[in-house]
């Protein structure tokens, strides 16, 4: 099938599909060429049979009634929920409104669930975005700062990467550079494995624009989150 997405080439060479275009190269999620070559049922029969292979290797009887449909479920949640942030087709679009109330003060919204995986170890990592900007002459539907950070959790992730994301994202649909965003989360790549720290949590922070420069607006933000 086409690829419905346009390619760019890399420094070796190679091209890659542009996803995040509208993002900075740095913060783009990286993605092979043929990315989007399959479709979302040939993805999912694709790792299905792959993730039938490893539950074998790890000597799983798959004849048994609650092992035998796990390989195609793990396929679905992963093209169909867990990343399907990856597939451009569900990019949220950010709708305007003109600013008739003239509302100039601070805007936050908070405890946006985040639910994302670890792209080191492919574990869960769970938590809180809050978002914040300073209305111009437009504001925008709030449900749509909820889609925005979820659209860039739903892909395998690093904390650092999705702060970004979501709020140059926000920069550019709102079409001002006094966003700020702060995420945050729990990683059970560190709960359940390694160190297995259940009591330590992330948190990064992200201050565009007026944020940046007003330590006083800062502080309005973070004083409403209780922090």
């Amino acid at each position: 099938m086409d690829n419905p997405v346009p390619a760019a080439f890399a420094a070796d060479g190679a091209a890659r599909p542009v996803v995040d275009a509208q993002l900075p190269a740095d913060l783009r999620t990286p993605l092979r060429a043929d990315a989007f070559q399959l479709s979302d049922d040939e993805k999912i029969t694709a790792i299905a049979g792959h993730f039938e292979q490893i539950m074998q290797l790890l000597g799983l009887d798959l004849t048994d009634d609650s092992l035998s449909g796990t390989p195609r479920r793990v396929a679905k949640m992963y093209v169909q929920e867990w990343f399907r942030g990856l597939d451009p087709k569900h990019r949220p679009e950010v709708r305007l409104f003109d600013n008739r109330y003239h509302y100039q003060n601070l805007l936050v919204e908070r405890d946006i669930t985040v639910f994302s995986c670890c792209e080191h170890h492919f574990v869960p990592i769970i938590g809180k975005a809050h978002v914040a900007y300073l209305p111009g002459t437009h504001v925008v539907g709030l449900s749509k700062l909820n889609r925005v950070v979820q659209y860039f959790a739903r892909r395998p992730q690093v904390q650092e990467r999705l702060t970004r994301q979501i709020a140059e994202e926000l920069k550019n649909a709102l079409g001002t550079e006094d966003v700020a965003v702060l995420i945050e989360a729990d990683h059970l790549c560190v709960m359940s494995r390694g160190v297995n720290d259940t009591n330590s949590s992330t948190i990064t922070a992200e201050y565009g624009g007026a944020f940046g420069r007003d330590e006083t607006l800062r502080h309005e933000f973070l004083r409403l989150l209780g922090k």
